[in-house]
């Protein structure tokens, strides 16, 4: 009985713990992660839930002039970055460095299939680096990666299927109970015809539906890393003995 109420104390000082230290968010991908407004959407909505106390981190701050002066711009977002490039030369390394997170995000791949038209098989594996990196970041990192949304024009979709039907067995393989890895499907439902500005961008209806698929997954990630964290200072948590 006196080991139960121990440990009981130990976990509520370690959640009250845990809590004064906010979670950190970063959002990783090329421009869909960069000059858009899925990520003010999804800041605006997660403000007054219990999650609004998130630290966004990012060497970026860049937008799509979304009018949104309050979120936190942070983010790692990188116009016309391939993920074979980031992979190759170690940039990720870096970013991480700079700005450790908790909690990762990736919509990455477009740019390796629309500019360069490399294999999916390369990509998958420039994603597997990129996984690797995150966790010799952060061994307890939860990451949560997207299946590509569509493109508006030529006949990239088809390679873009490809990679998004690699990503799931891929994610599979590499997910750990340390650090889970969550593939959400921004794909299905998005249309490259009313959803996009540009052809490659999200308008207005398609950063919605972004945002839409990314909150859950994003409060299911910061809820178990929340936890993990309460567990973990729960162990750094001297209870006295007292018979």
């Amino acid at each position: 009985m006196l080991c139960n109420k121990f440990l009981a104390t130990a976990l509520m000082l370690g959640s009250a713990l845990a809590q004064e230290t906010p979670l950190k968010l970063m959002i990783f991908g090329d421009s869909i992660s960069e000059i858009i407004c899925w990520r003010a959407m999804l800041w605006e909505k997660l403000k007054p839930t219990e999650w609004g106390t998130v630290d966004w981190v990012g060497s970026g701050k860049t937008d799509n002039n979304c009018g949104d002066s309050t979120y936190d711009r942070d983010n790692e977002g990188h116009s016309g970055f391939l993920a074979i490039n980031i992979a190759n030369s170690k940039q990720l390394v870096g970013w991480l460095q700079q700005n450790p997170a908790d909690v990762i995000t990736m919509h990455l791949g477009t740019n390796d299939i629309v500019q360069q038209n490399k294999p999916v098989n390369d990509i998958i594996a420039a994603f597997t680096t990129l996984v690797g990196v995150m966790r010799d970041s952060n061994p307890n990192m939860k990451i949560v990666v997207a299946q590509i949304i569509p493109m508006g024009f030529g006949s990239y979709n088809t390679q873009i299927q490809s990679l998004n039907t690699a990503i799931v067995p891929w994610a599979e393989g590499l997910n750990t109970t340390e650090s889970p890895i969550w593939v959400v499907d921004q794909y299905t439902g998005f249309s490259g015809t009313t959803d996009l500005r540009d052809g490659v961008h999200p308008n207005q209806a398609g950063d919605t539906k972004m945002m839409n698929v990314w909150y859950p997954a994003i409060v299911n990630a910061f809820q178990v890393a929340q936890a993990d964290k309460a567990a973990q200072a729960a162990k750094q948590v001297e209870v006295p003995f007292t018979a």
